[in-house]
């Protein structure tokens, strides 16, 4: 039963999650909102509602370890798992931008989540404004960039939408609502089944299991455009992603109800999370050695066997 929950939750949250996103995207068209500022806010942010969701469900049922799982464990799939798999498929090119502003805010807010739960074992509503913040101040920076420099890759946001009437935007928004608020209620209540079932902790089944599940829709994306030759999913989408985890997701949910760190699991902050600082850092060697602004087969699979280990201990 718990594995069944687990399964049905994840499929409501990746339709629910679609469903958002376009009605978001549909919406602000409707505002008059420019195509730019949709692609780089708006987006984000809905495609970050399912680990929202899940999330501040985990943290108002007391189960924080799957809040903080939940962000880890994806923030090291999407360059464990979705970007060692994407570039052993085919090759990804790295613009120069990546270390001028992304990677910069991602290893950021890495550290900042960091030294705000080893400091008490809590991340309070306080340090959750703060990361939240800190992400506003980083998209108005972004986005100015972006105008300036008129380098921005605005594929994902469908010109379609624009057209969609008032009625199809109301029943998205109802159907993604719908489908967030109870694929995060049985993904959660699944998980603690499972971790009991299993004999291990809420904790493990977040950071892996949990993960993998909230990370699969970038995957499939990933996989499909490599697969047909087309530009793959940009690494900028994947640090984005990241970034978002930590100063949205856990920001805002911190804010609703403080995050605390169950003593019952010290591998949060003694290993998981320099794990996900280390994916985060290895990046940049990777992105200068030995060829330049390239992420090849072989470091694909570098990154992809370390994600494995990285599993596999978790499991443990």
């Amino acid at each position: 039963m718990s594995v069944l929950l687990v399964l049905a939750g994840l499929a409501f949250l990746v339709v629910g999650g679609d469903f958002l996103v376009r009605a978001s995207v549909g919406l602000s068209f409707k505002l008059k909102i420019s195509k730019l500022v949709i692609g780089m806010t708006v987006v984000s942010f809905a495609t970050s509602a399912p680990e929202l969701l899940v999330s501040l469900q985990a943290a108002l049922d007391g189960v924080s370890d799957i809040a903080l799982g939940n962000v880890i464990g994806s923030n090291i799939a999407n360059i464990g798992l979705v970007l060692g798999i994407t570039a052993i498929i085919s090759p990804l090119s790295v613009d120069k931008d990546f270390y001028k502003y992304n990677w910069p805010m991602m290893m950021l807010v890495s550290f900042a989540l960091y030294f705000f739960l080893k400091n008490d074992n809590v991340l309070t509503s306080l340090e959750g404004i703060v990361l939240f913040i800190g992400l506003i101040l980083f998209l108005v920076i972004l986005i100015r960039s972006s105008r300036k420099s008129m380098k921005v890759n605005l594929e994902e946001v469908d010109d379609a939408l624009a057209e969609v009437s008032n009625f199809k935007i109301f029943m998205w928004l109802l159907i993604g609502s719908v489908g967030l608020y109870y694929g995060s209620e049985w993904l959660v209540e699944g998980a603690k089944q499972l971790a009991m079932a299993v004999g291990i902790s809420d904790y493990a089944i977040s950071v892996s299991v949990i993960a993998i599940g909230t990370s699969v829709p970038e995957l499939a994306a990933s996989v499909i455009a490599a697969l047909k030759s087309e530009k793959a999913i940009s690494l900028g989408n994947l640090i984005g992603s990241n970034i978002f985890n930590i100063a949205s997701v856990l920001g805002l949910t911190s804010i609703i109800k403080p995050i605390i760190v169950n003593p019952n699991t010290p591998e949060i902050l003694s290993t998981n999370i320099f794990w996900m600082i280390g994916f985060a850092a290895i990046l940049v060697p990777f992105i200068l050695i030995p060829k330049r602004f390239e992420i090849g087969r072989l470091k694909g699979v570098l990154l992809f066997v370390s994600y494995l280990i990285f599993i596999i201990l978790a499991l443990k």
